[in-house]
């Protein structure tokens, strides 16, 4: 079975965590929430979301995908937290799927894993990073090679979507679209 690990910060954009978890799991994909610390995540907007586990329980392991919702301060606790930028850096060298939305590509620009890559995210997000290595787009959703990166709360559901369709295929994409009614 296909597994995708969603860290969960404090100060995450609630919609993009659950569009994606839900949007997955829908897809018959094993997605595992894992929070930065052992408290429940108290999203941007005030969501509680209790993580299945901890970034420190699962550092070891490798996933055929690691998506990191945005919003702030979310992302940039993503980009902060050392263990989970160990675990990026060793996903980017064993060639698995990294994926970020919103203002959550800056924990990827903070990995190293950016580098000639085309990407999208908020707004803003990334312009005083340091972008002479990559090529910024307004694009709702990048792919470009391993990397996919959307722009935020809004393309959220284009993003989960395009998230299925790397990882199981067209078909299963199109039937999760279906039962959206969209």
């Amino acid at each position: 079975m296909t597994s995708v690990l969603v860290p969960l910060a404090q100060g995450c954009e609630e919609l993009e965590a659950v569009t994606i978890t839900d949007l997955l799991t829908r897809a018959g994909i094993e997605v595992i929430t894992a929070g930065l610390d052992n408290k429940p995540v108290v999203a941007a907007r005030g969501l509680q979301i209790i993580p299945q586990t901890t970034i420190e329980n699962v550092a070891d392991e490798l996933f055929d995908m690691i998506v990191l919702p945005g919003g702030l301060p979310g992302a940039d606790n993503l980009r902060d937290n050392k263990a989970l930028q160990g675990m990026l850096k060793k996903h980017a060298k064993n060639s698995h799927y990294l994926a970020a939305i919103c203002a959550a590509p800056k924990a990827l620009l903070q990995a190293g894993v950016l580098k000639n890559k085309t990407v999208s995210c908020y707004p803003g997000a990334l312009d005083s990073l340091g972008l002479d290595d990559m090529k910024l787009t307004d694009n709702a959703v990048e792919v470009d090679g391993k990397i996919i990166t959307s722009r935020g709360p809004g393309t959220a559901m284009d993003f989960a979507l395009k998230l299925i369709e790397v990882l199981e295929g067209k078909l299963k994409k199109e039937e999760v679209e279906k039962g959206l009614v969209r």
